[in-house]
């Protein structure tokens, strides 16, 4: 049965009289009414009398400038805007739009700083907050400390100075947190979570659109694609697998999984319609297939595979969705024909012999007895001695923790881990029983929202733990994200009002 949200409590059921002088427009109106006016003139005047690009520019700016002028009047805004323009703007590099950053980090700066404000603004108001500590916040610190300072602080005791490469490699898990920070503390009702869940899965199931018809030689994908995302890449290499807006096969396979994932905790709880349900699940699939990659195919199946294994409810209904299955191959059929055909002569994909090939050359080596134990570079990315290739990257999770932190930053991803999957599997067992479906409310007032969004992380991150073993899928742009979205709402201030 389809879960629906509460309607609103304020609706009045007086008749609305057919004379009198109409109410006056509000002045809020009147001065959106006036500043949409005001920006047009200002970019027709730019356009005509320095050109278009100066004109882009400064709407651009005006265009923040709204951003963090919603933000600041309702903080829960910044987590809307930047769930809704993730996956399409996070894979254009940094420094092709705005100077140093890519899109995705300035809107978040802007977005924070925003929420800064109102939080603030509504403080001097004598409105509170209810900050409470969690069990997470421990961990998650340490992880932070260990992902950041400690690199560093190992460098300096080993006698090496840090270079500009080496600090701007701790600002993604810097940024994570922000993002945890901002979803944990804005995001306060389960109608919230729920548009949440919406921001997040409908731009996924437009990115699996985007790789279905990248695979397919769309012309006019491939070459947008190659217009703003990947400039640096051909037509050819771009059709074979699913880069997506988010640039990169690996990262656009972790968040059509992740998002999949979302969809059948969503079903299971009755937050989505069955059509919608379907519809996602269909498209979602094929852009999993459409990704080209092993790491993302293995990631589907460990996730479908705990799904399975914890939800008995899906291992009952799970055969009336097999139809889907064929669809969603013939579909995503060009990227898993591809990809098939790579195998090397001993059996492997070949670009696992080459990531094997770098591990053994450039990286093993250097991993001495101090070098494990402290760690060896925040940035694990090496300059290529080739001409063919400009850089080359540790394609191995755990070894990557190891580079950069050493055996303290191994452990506290450990513990983080350990941590997580208690705290949610607490969260899943506190649920209206998944065993017997969705109901219209939740049992012993755990909100459905809320335990939705415990599973998806809880499947999630078993396949983190997993697959870290081949790529450092937390740390990949959007998916990483995601992760880090999906725990701040089950430490948020829902959870917290549950207490």
């Amino acid at each position: 049965m389809t879960r629906t949200l509460p309607p609103s409590s304020g609706q009045s059921s007086s008749p609305v009289p057919t004379r009198g002088p109409s109410p006056p427009t509000p002045a809020v109106s009147r001065w959106v009414g006036l500043g949409a006016a005001g920006c047009a003139v200002v970019g027709g005047i730019l356009a005509v009398a320095a050109g278009p690009l100066l004109a882009l520019a400064a709407i651009g700016v005006l265009v923040l400038v709204g951003l963090f002028a919603a933000a600041v009047y309702r903080p829960v805004f910044a987590t809307y805007a930047y769930l809704g323009t993730l996956p399409i703007i996070a894979g254009i590099n940094r420094g092709n739009l705005i100077p140093l950053l890519r899109p995705n980090e300035a809107l978040l700066v802007v977005l924070l700083a925003g929420a800064l404000v109102g939080g603030y603004l509504r403080w001097c108001r004598g409105e509170r907050v209810a900050l409470r500590l969690n069990q997470l916040d421990i961990p998650l610190g340490l992880f932070l400390l260990m992902s950041t300072a400690w690199p560093l602080l190992s460098m300096i005791l080993r006698g090496h100075t840090p270079l500009t490469s080496d600090l701007a490699a701790v600002l993604p898990v810097c940024k994570l947190v922000a993002i945890y920070l901002l979803v944990r503390f804005s995001v306060s009702t389960e109608g919230q979570l729920v548009r949440c869940f919406r921001l997040i899965i409908w731009p996924g199931a437009v990115v699996a659109v985007i790789a279905i018809l990248q695979t397919l030689h769309f012309g006019p994908v491939v070459s947008v694609l190659q217009a703003v995302w990947t400039p640096d890449s051909n037509v050819a290499a771009l059709a074979e697998r699913g880069t997506t807006t988010l640039g990169s096969p690996l990262a656009t396979g972790d968040y059509l999984v992740i998002c999949l994932t979302l969809v059948i905790c969503c079903g299971m709880r009755g937050l989505l319609e069955r059509r919608e349900r379907l519809a996602l699940g269909l498209v979602l699939g094929a852009g999993v297939l459409a990704t080209g990659q092993f790491s993302t195919w293995i990631s589907a199946v460990v996730a479908g595979g705990f799904i399975l294994w914890r939800f008995s409810t899906l291992r009952r209904k799970s055969l009336r969705f097999l139809w889907l299955v064929p669809v969603a191959l013939a579909v995503g059929a060009p990227a898993l024909i591809g990809r098939l055909q790579g195998f090397g002569e001993f059996g492997v994909p070949r670009s696992w012999i080459g990531r094997w090939s770098n591990l053994s050359t450039f990286y093993l080596p250097r991993f001495g007895f101090i070098n494990v134990l402290l760690g060896v570079s925040p940035n694990s990315v090496l300059p290529a001695p080739e001409r063919w290739r400009d850089v080359i990257y540790l394609e191995s999770g755990y070894l990557n923790l190891l580079w950069i932190g050493g055996i303290p930053l191994l452990a506290a991803f450990g513990w983080l881990s350990v941590v997580v999957l208690r705290r949610t599997g607490k969260l899943i067992a506190q649920s209206d029983g998944p065993s017997d479906g969705p109901s219209d409310g939740p049992s012993g007032g755990q909100p459905a929202a809320l335990s939705a969004a415990a599973s998806a992380l809880w499947v999630s991150w078993w396949f983190v733990v997993i697959l870290t073993v081949l790529d450092p899928h937390l740390t990949f742009r959007g998916s990483g994200d995601l992760i880090f979205v999906l725990m701040g709402m089950t430490t948020g201030r829902l959870s917290v009002q549950r207490h």
